[in-house]
């Protein structure tokens, strides 16, 4: 602990900030000076995914982490599209809010999608774009992710939202959000309550965070497709595989789909969180993309 009462994972290196969009007002995180470099989680996480990367490489951008909608500490108003085309909508807002033209790009999970439109739809904005393990052309949802959105779909979500907070164990577990970790037990009990607690912040965040889970549809990414496949940005696509969400031919079919791929990398055993817990391999890789093609 430090002398504020931060674990080490959790020591927050960074200046909280919001901006009002048409979409919202934004929450983010940020670290740094200079060109930007913006990070987008994906779904059940928030900003705080990306913390190791603001601490580490905000020696050469100005490093922000997004809260996405119905997630983190981003307020929005009812029953407003918060599908991932929505989201990709809400980048190119919150950019404009803060009077941002062009970033280097980074991507998890859902927001790996997110991420995808963005660039597909705005490739003058994008100065490079890193890819991890991510939702690709018509993969999502992933099938070991569906008995999730069936139990939300189902009217579970707040018991189990309340169960994993209740007992962390739960959230480690093979039937919760094991599998997305190569340690589970590593990750800590304030890390798991970062992400969790936003979510049940009120009746209307939960039905927000509800209706993200429904709008899970390939259709968000297929429809980019033809953009997609001419989008020039130098890009890094990074890809843990041992992943039982989004197996490692996705990360071939990115590198042969964008004509502007300049590497493409496995990590070996890494399963789709990787960013944070081997995140120092991962920002190594992040650097020399940087400083090599952006």
């Amino acid at each position: 602990m430090d002398g504020n009462g931060h674990s080490p994972d959790v020591l927050p290196p960074f200046a909280r900030g919001s901006v009002s969009t048409p979409s919202g007002r934004i929450a983010y995180r940020e670290r740094g000076d200079g060109p930007v470099a913006l990070f987008v989680h994906g779904v059940l996480l928030n900003g705080h995914l990306w913390r190791h990367q603001l601490r580490q490489l905000s020696d050469l951008r100005r490093c922000i982490a997004v809260d996405l909608l119905a997630h983190g500490d981003t307020e929005i108003a009812p029953d407003q599209d918060v599908s991932v085309t929505a989201n990709a909508q809400m980048l190119v807002e919150f950019l404009d809010a803060l009077g941002i033209d062009r970033v280097d790009l980074v991507g998890n999970d859902s927001g790996g999608g997110v991420a995808q439109i963005f660039a597909a739809l705005h490739p003058q904005r994008v100065r490079s774009l890193v890819l991890t393990n991510c939702d690709t052309h018509d993969n999502w949802p992933p099938e070991a992710f569906k008995p999730f959105l069936e139990m939300a779909a189902a009217g579970g979500l707040r018991d189990v939202l309340q169960g994993m907070l209740a007992d962390k164990a739960v959230y480690r577990s093979p039937q919760a959000l094991g599998p997305a970790y190569e340690q589970p037990q590593a990750l800590s009990d304030e890390s798991i309550e970062i992400y969790l607690t936003p979510l049940l912040r009120s009746e209307q965040r939960l039905s927000d965070f509800q209706r993200f889970l429904a709008e899970f549809d390939p259709a968000h990414t297929l429809r980019i497709e033809p953009q997609l496949k001419a989008l020039q940005a130098p890009t890094l696509i990074a890809w843990g595989t041992d992943d039982v969400y989004f197996d490692l031919k996705w990360s071939h079919w990115l590198a042969e789909a964008i004509p502007g791929t300049r590497r493409r990398v496995e990590l070996e055993g890494a399963r789709i969180f990787f960013p944070e817990e081997r995140w120092a391999q991962f920002n190594t890789l992040v650097r020399e993309h940087w400083q090599t093609n952006a």
